[in-house]
């Protein structure tokens, strides 16, 4: 199944801001994370078609999937 992935801010470098990929049937977002290298400890929040999503939270195909890290400031 094709995902839209869309990474922010710090995730981005190295990496990419967007890009579709396959993944099998029943891939999670952790799957993706996984396969992307990116720590979960990383990732601030995480949405699925404009909603949060959990780290458990099935895809689907055509599922855009935003990923952001973590923010701090003052």
């Amino acid at each position: 199944m094709q995902v839209d992935v869309r990474l922010f801010a710090t995730l981005r470098k190295g990496r990419f801001t967007e890009q579709v990929r396959e993944y099998p049937q029943g891939a999670t977002v952790a799957q993706v994370l996984a396969d992307l290298a990116i720590d979960p400890a990383q990732v601030g929040t995480a949405f699925l078609d404009f909603k949060y999503a959990a780290l458990d939270q099935e895809l689907h195909d055509g599922a855009r999937l935003g990923i952001f890290p973590l923010v701090g400031g003052g």
